[in-house]
This record gives structure tokens, C-alpha cells and sequence, in this order.
């Protein structure tokens, strides 16, 4: 398990690079103003796009994966905590 504070310092996108399937990926977390939510964005090391999804709040009592059918590390954003967290 490894997590990753969320934080947006001087309203840049937040980005971490996670380990996916045992790959480092690059994660971009941005705010959509039109939908007025949060997104994440993956790309691989190579630059490429994966992925593009809304920022799902998992609670402590269950992880809602957002990378469910594309890896199997599991990639969980801890709202109570402001974290981002693999597994």
C-alpha cells in the first residue's frame, strides 16, 4: 500500500506516479470546471493516455477501485483523509 496526499498548491494540478501492475504510470489530477468535479488522467511512462475518469470518494468501509478494468493494483481516493491510495 502506498498513498499520496491530495493537495492543489497554487491551483496547479496535482500529479503522482504510482506503480500499476508493477509499471510506473503518471497520474494528473485536474478540476473540471463543466462538470465541477475532480478527474484523474493516466499516462504511461511513455506519455500515452490510458484513462480519464471522475475522482470517486471511497469510505473506510469500502474501496470503489477507479482503475477497476484497466489494472489490478487498485487506485482508491480516501476522501476523509484527502488521499490517494494504491493497493
Amino acid at each position: 500500500m502506498t498513498s499520496y496526499d491530495f493537495y492543489q498548491p497554487n491551483n496547479d494540478a496535482f500529479q503522482f506516479q504510482p506503480i500499476l501492475d508493477g509499471n510506473a504510470y503518471n497520474v494528473i489530477v485536474t478540476w473540471n470546471i463543466f462538470g465541477m468535479r475532480y478527474y484523474i488522467n493516466i499516462y504511461d511512462q511513455y506519455n500515452n493516455f490510458i484513462v480519464c475518469m471522475p475522482v470517486i470518494g471511497s469510505t473506510s468501509e469500502k474501496n470503489i477501485s477507479m482503475t477497476a478494468g484497466y489494472f489490478n493494483t487498485q487506485l482508491i481516493y480516501r476522501s476523509d483523509l484527502a488521499q490517494f491510495i494504491t493497493l
